[in-house]
């Protein structure tokens, strides 16, 4: 399978085929047995060190759980990326996140935990998460799964206005 710079490529299947499993694989928080995912020709799959950091912070992956610290307020979950992988100071770290946040429509939940949010604004703290570090690849695992059918129509589409906005592959 090839993916374009700029593609949009959707993987359909049936509870417990793989899907989130070939996401894993493709930002080596697994390891196959056999075969390669290269990015622009490098292969992550046998990437060790700095090198898989740098392939990494290339792909934005958001996680079917959305995967934020309970323990953190929304900002700090957004700026966790930057603070750890950056050493951006924090007024601009606090311009990109508080960015973010208003892109999803979080504006002003800044200091909100994410016990206090709704499932489909726990996803959109979780996309802001992903977006802050403005990655080439974004990997979705099902984002609007336990979400009702209009809020998972939303989630798609800041899905949608997002990859407009920035152009991840």
């Amino acid at each position: 399978m090839k993916v374009e710079t700029g593609e949009v490529l959707a993987l359909i299947g049936k509870s417990g085929v793989g899907k989130s499993v070939l996401l894993k694989h493709v930002v080596a928080l697994m390891k196959g047995q056999k075969g390669r995912v290269l990015i622009d020709g490098e292969d992550i799959t046998t990437a060790k060190g700095r090198k898989l950091e740098e392939l990494r912070s290339r792909i934005g992956f958001l996680f079917q759980g959305g995967a934020l610290f309970d323990s953190l307020t929304l900002f700090d979950n957004i700026a966790f990326p930057l603070r750890e992988k950056t050493k951006m100071d924090e007024k601009k770290i606090r311009e990109k996140v508080l960015y973010e946040l208003e892109q999803v429509g979080l504006k002003g939940m800044e200091y909100k935990f994410p016990a206090e949010l709704s499932g489909g604004m726990r996803k959109r703290a979780a996309l802001a998460r992903c977006m802050v570090t403005a990655p080439e690849i974004m990997l979705f695992d099902e984002p609007t799964t336990g979400l009702d059918p209009i809020t998972a129509h939303s989630i798609n589409d800041l899905i949608k206005r997002t990859h407009e906005r920035v152009c991840f592959t």
